[in-house]
């Protein structure tokens, strides 16, 4: 089969077929995507219920952040929400947009310093109630599953902040000594 008739396959594997019809299932990653689209596209539901259509619940973080710590770099965000610095410039320039937050030069050129609005400020008791009323619903959430979902993913990033996922990979296909991925066998052992 060629490139073109591979090309095919895949898209009817892929994409037109339901995930049921395969016996494998999606993935680790495709779940874990899934369970966070399921709850963070519920809290959005939140947000415009209350009449917040624009809100994102990627901006309270940041918000919490900014009341706690003060106008802050984009970097400093990005670290105390666990977020990458590209993650948390796109989340302050939307902030921006939004009118949450001003975005300004800070000390070096290169950085910017993020303020919040009298705007966010005036939404600071929403905010509140509706993280308070979250981690409430993810409590109740954990009580009905085998293990708490937050010691959960504390123990995953854990375990691949001390062996990269990256690393586990190319070991596990070392195992296999499959030459279709004999590229990742160049990759260090730990």
């Amino acid at each position: 089969m060629g490139p073109a008739g591979y090309a095919n396959q895949m898209q009817q594997c892929c994409y037109i077929l339901p995930v049921d019809a395969y016996p494998v299932g999606p993935g680790l990653g495709t779940r874990l995507r899934h369970v966070l689209e399921l709850l963070d596209g519920d809290v959005a539901k939140v947000y415009a219920d209350l009449g917040f259509d624009d809100y994102r619940p990627r901006f309270s973080p940041i918000v919490r952040t900014l009341v706690a710590a003060g106008p802050s770099s984009i970097g400093d965000l990005a670290r105390a929400v666990s977020v990458t610095h590209s993650a948390a410039s796109q989340t302050a320039a939307q902030m921006s947009r939004c009118g949450l937050v001003t975005l300004e030069p800070g000390a070096d050129a290169r950085r910017r310093i993020v303020h919040l609005t009298a705007m966010a400020r005036s939404l600071l008791p929403v905010i509140e109630a509706e993280w308070a009323a979250t981690e409430a619903a993810a409590r109740e959430l954990e009580a009905e599953l085998p293990c708490p979902l937050g010691e959960i993913v504390t123990a995953i990033v854990r375990a691949v902040e001390r062996r990269p996922f990256r690393q586990r990979i190319a070991d596990a296909a070392r195992a296999a000594n499959d030459p279709a991925v004999a590229a990742l066998f160049a990759l260090p052992a730990p």
